[in-house]
């Protein structure tokens, strides 16, 4: 199909070679629409003089819980340790194995393995780029405790086949949600479904602190109340140890951040599902859906696009010519884990994994953030159509 005429007189802006335009992320112009309150809730927690756990602390987990339709939320210092704490509270060790997927961030299958477990991994479905919940029975041993699946993006994995089939197996279920806070799976919030969700709060996700932070939800009690004690070194009552804990605590500064910007959550997202869609049309209208794959998004999910992953071939030409153009662009993620230095141990080799390898070559994300103009998109989207222009 040929490209469609790239004349546009209506898209004015300049271009810099090999200097964005505009950030993958203006945290600046979010930070600019909620300046005042923010600023309200920091000097709020510097009178206070309050800083590590406390009301402020309480008040978001309640609010992320109801947010999430879950019964329990338990802040900690990261997403990463949200992972590590869940695997814990399931005394998650030595021995034992968690599925996952291999295309994701390293904490993912890092956290099981700090633990001295084993992460068995599972091949990617290309099209959500999230677990193939069909191979997941196949990696099932009599080791294996607890499935990871990762809702990679802003879209949740294939939820009712993994707990249909983790709890024919009594098996655990802990939701790597850290991109996806919002997200819904047939009306259901991630992270209310499996047994822990784990969410992080680092700037460049959805709701984004200020720093470092994360939170566990949970519906059952016994368990929320073993992640508090985990969270605090193992203890219940001051130097009295129960538990083989860590220091993992949000801090009141980050919470009340949080609970400003939770408030905003809702439009944030409906923002980048309409940048979404604004894409797919753009890239309709310069008729390049014959080259390009964009990211799907079924009846069953509600995505939040943490991220927004196109695929092509021509990838790392395709993103030194955006560069040259001053459109930003990254790529989420290059190396597949089964692959990584940090997991070699696991014994796995090129070829393990093909789909998850051919993403991890093809995949990249275009900026989707909520502030982002139509004007820009349709820049990036541009500069996308000269590429394919220019190779005929």
């Amino acid at each position: 199909m040929a490209t469609k005429c790239l004349a546009r007189p209506d898209v004015a802006i300049a271009r810099t070679p090999n200097h964005p335009v505009f950030p993958f992320l203006d945290l600046k112009a979010q930070f600019t629409e909620i300046r005042d309150e923010v600023i309200e809730a920091v000097i709020r927690v510097m009178d206070s003089q309050h800083f590590i756990l406390g009301p402020e602390v309480q008040a978001l987990e309640t609010e992320i819980a109801d947010y999430v339709g879950a019964q329990f939320a338990i802040g900690c210092a990261s997403g990463s340790d949200a992972l590590l704490l869940a695997l814990m509270a399931l005394d998650i060790g030595a021995g034992d194995e968690v599925i996952t997927t291999p295309f994701t961030f390293g904490a993912t299958a890092g956290s099981i393995a700090r633990l001295g477990a084993r992460p068995v991994f599972v091949d990617i479905d290309p099209e959500t780029f999230n677990i193939d919940e069909r191979q997941i029975e196949a990696a099932i041993t009599p080791k294996t405790r607890a499935i990871m699946p990762v809702h990679l993006f802003g879209l949740s994995a294939q939820m009712d086949s993994i707990m249909s089939l983790a709890q024919s197996r009594s098996l655990a279920v802990i939701e790597d949600a850290a991109q996806a806070i919002g997200a819904l799976w047939k009306g259901k919030g991630i992270g209310s479904l499996g047994t822990f969700g784990c969410f992080s709060f680092f700037p460049s996700k959805n709701l984004g602190g200020a720093g470092d932070g994360g939170m566990v939800t949970t519906n059952d009690p016994e368990l929320a109340q073993r992640l508090k004690v985990l969270r605090v070194h193992g203890t219940r009552k001051k130097y009295s140890y129960d538990l083989l804990g860590m220091n993992s605590r949000l801090d009141a500064l980050q919470a009340a951040v949080l609970r400003v910007k939770l408030n905003h959550l809702g439009d944030w997202s409906e923002a980048r599902r309409r940048n979404a869609r604004r894409y797919e049309e753009l890239f309709r209208e310069y008729e390049l859906l014959d080259r390009i794959i964009l990211p799907t998004s079924p009846e069953t999910s509600f995505h939040v696009y943490n991220q927004y992953s196109i695929r092509v071939e021509e990838r790392d030409d395709l993103q030194r010519h955006l560069g040259e153009q001053g459109i930003p662009s990254e790529v989420y993620y290059p190396g597949p884990l089964h692959l990584q230095p940090a997991f070699s141990a696991l014994g796995y080799r090129l070829g393990d994994f093909p789909k998850t390898e051919a993403a991890c070559t093809q995949v990249l994300a275009l900026p989707i953030y909520p502030e982002i103009t139509a004007e820009q998109q349709r820049a990036a989207v541009l500069a996308i159509a000269e590429f394919y222009s220019r190779k005929g």
